[in-house]
């Protein structure tokens, strides 16, 4: 938890509060590598996906996003999926 809550300034409500965050962020991690995606850190010989996204965790490379953030994202995402479709429409 100390390494994800990490940019949290004093005071601050943190990012998790509880363990059940950060093993449900691996684990979904986990399941995207094993799923395909790429590894972001170096992989030792024969190492397992949930171990790789622990590491991928640990050196900061895999975040947990906030509500707020997770909102702002969900209506990024939605503004480009509606850019793509009006841009078909008119071509």
């Amino acid at each position: 938890m100390k390494v994800v809550n990490k940019g949290v300034e004093e005071g601050e409500e943190p990012v998790i509060s509880s363990r059940y965050s950060v093993v449900m962020a691996t684990a979904k991690r986990a399941r995207q590598i094993i799923a395909g995606d790429e590894p972001m850190v170096r992989v030792k010989d024969k190492q397992k996906p949930l171990s790789i996204a622990v590491d991928e965790m640990n050196q900061d490379m895999l975040r947990i996003l906030s509500d707020e953030e997770k909102a702002a994202l969900e209506v990024s995402e939605e503004a480009d999926v509606t850019e793509e479709t009006s841009e078909d429409q008119e071509a």
